[in-house]
């Protein structure tokens, strides 16, 4: 049974590891260590809690605006898809997007069925100009992202 939490600086270097490897394989894009030290205190990450040492996935909350939040660096090992921690995770960062008076969630990605069975609807990249010039405009990949976009609407509380 997995556990998701929020990370601590010594899960970086298993995140690290999995980023890599999904990276290596195109499934999205690599992070330094610098970089998730940095960002530690935005991950989750689901843990084996009968052998802690086993991570079975990752994601960030990445706030992009008064109103806009980020779904980051979702990776779940192969060896564990399909249990539903793509999910667990993903609905954690909600929790805390909408603990943060969000009203509004995106993702960038290879996958987007998996979004869309949370109930996040396809967009144009266009419709998020915060995300273009603050990362994407210096991504390897610009202007010619691969990933579809998606949002979904949290109701006001």
């Amino acid at each position: 049974m997995f556990e998701v939490r929020r990370a601590r600086v010594d899960d970086v270097p298993d995140i690290y590891q999995l980023l890599r490897l999904l990276a290596q394989q195109g499934l999205l894009l690599p992070r330094s260590y610098s970089n998730l030290y940095e960002m530690v205190q935005t991950l989750y990450v689901a843990r084996d809690s009968a052998n802690p040492e086993i991570l079975g996935g990752v994601a960030s909350l990445q706030v992009a605006w008064e109103d806009l939040a980020e779904v980051r660096s979702l990776a779940v090992p192969e060896r564990f898809r399909g249990l539903g921690l793509g999910r667990d995770l993903t609905l954690a960062l909600e929790e805390d997007a909408r603990a943060l008076r969000i009203k509004k969630m995106f993702v960038l990605t290879y996958v987007p069925q998996f979004f869309q069975k949370l109930g996040y609807r396809e967009v144009s990249l266009d419709t998020l100009p915060q995300k273009i010039w603050s990362v994407c405009f210096n991504c390897v990949h610009y202007p010619n992202c691969q990933e579809i976009a998606l949002v979904k609407d949290f109701p006001a509380v």
